[in-house]
């Protein structure tokens, strides 16, 4: 009798042994699967959800496969059930561990939105509207208001923000995008204000901040920016109209639509510097490190015109005779690529 229990309890323990290692070895092929994604796919994890929420929603999208081993693996692996809510971007050939790994370890996917170098607020403000996974607020805000909500005591926002790129998490507001751009703006700007050339004609930072929107605007050439600067510093020193077509465009606002004729460069407006003396009143469009840069320490030269070449670049004069001869041949070239 006892001979004959002792064979029932071996065969019950080999059984519950066996059984143990095929339910292992299933859990583990289940977790060593690879997603079924063919580029990099983004998964949000909402609060509160467990594990099994996680299989959930990688099954719904068709990523895993379904198994009977998911409800086993709690038990066999308990440090994979402590998942974080947030949004993760899976990438191609990761297993299911792989992505329950990341969703343990709460690092977020990091989102980047990008503004360009001489581009202006409103123009922001729509590319801000269409990017997903980013809090939208600031639809019915007036540039004031918004002014106001960034403690920026200035009822024009152009310029005041810094023109790179910005990462977030999803859920992360449009106006703290902006708070980190007036942030990063303002001590690029600060640190190069003390660190600009003597007897510049500039009395304040925000001078030079006017002053670098221009030469954003006027040349997208890296190698130009110190000379440009050169040009509009030369002719605030002799008191010479700094005549530059962008700041009669933004004068112009929704009337331009493409060309500058006579009568809009006579047209008074604050920012029309054929008209005005010295600097407009704000700056024209959002700028990057270099400009700024390039505001504060021009060139030393004597150049007071410069003119485009054509081949993307400028060419720049001293004189006006040497201005107007590179002008016609501007013209001239301008006929010939017609």
């Amino acid at each position: 009798m006892l001979k004959k229990l002792a064979v029932i309890v071996i065969a019950l323990f080999i059984l519950a042994t066996s059984g143990y290692f095929y339910i292992n070895h299933a859990v583990n092929a289940y977790l060593k699967q690879s997603l079924t994604v063919q580029q990099e796919q983004i998964v949000t994890i909402p609060s509160g959800a467990n594990i099994n929420r996680a299989f959930s929603l990688l099954k719904d999208k068709g990523w895993v496969q379904t198994s009977f081993a998911e409800k086993f693996v709690r038990r066999l692996h308990p440090e994979l059930v402590q998942i974080k809510a947030g949004t993760y971007q899976l990438e191609p050939n990761m297993s299911l561990n792989d992505a329950i790994e990341l969703f343990r370890s709460g690092k977020e996917h990091q989102f980047a939105i990008t503004f360009v170098e001489g581009s202006r607020f409103d123009e922001w403000l729509a590319l801000l509207a269409k990017v997903p996974y980013l809090t939208h607020t600031l639809g019915d805000k007036s540039e004031q208001q918004i002014a106001k909500l960034l403690g920026i005591d200035r009822s024009k926002l152009e310029g005041l923000f810094l023109a790179e790129t910005y990462h977030f998490t999803a859920g992360e507001s449009d106006i703290d995008i902006l708070r980190r751009a007036h942030h990063k703006l303002m001590a690029v700007l600060n640190d190069a204000w003390q660190h600009r050339q003597d007897k510049l004609p500039l009395k304040t930072p925000y001078d030079a901040l006017i002053l670098a929107s221009i030469i954003e605007k006027e040349t997208a050439i890296e190698s130009e920016r110190e000379r440009i600067a050169s040009v509009f510093v030369n002719r605030l020193n002799k008191r010479m109209r700094l005549q530059t077509d962008p700041t009669v465009i933004y004068g112009m606002g929704d009337a331009y639509k493409g060309n500058i004729r006579k009568p809009d460069l006579r047209r008074p407006t604050p920012y029309n510097t054929y008209v005005i003396f010295g600097l407009p009143p704000t700056p024209i469009a959002m700028v990057g490190k270099n400009a700024i840069n390039a505001a504060v320490n021009p060139e030393q030269s004597s150049y007071l015109y410069f003119v485009a070449s054509g081949d993307g670049g400028h060419v720049f004069s001293k004189t006006l005779s040497e201005h107007n001869r590179a002008v016609r041949a501007y013209l001239n070239y301008l006929r010939k690529h017609k």
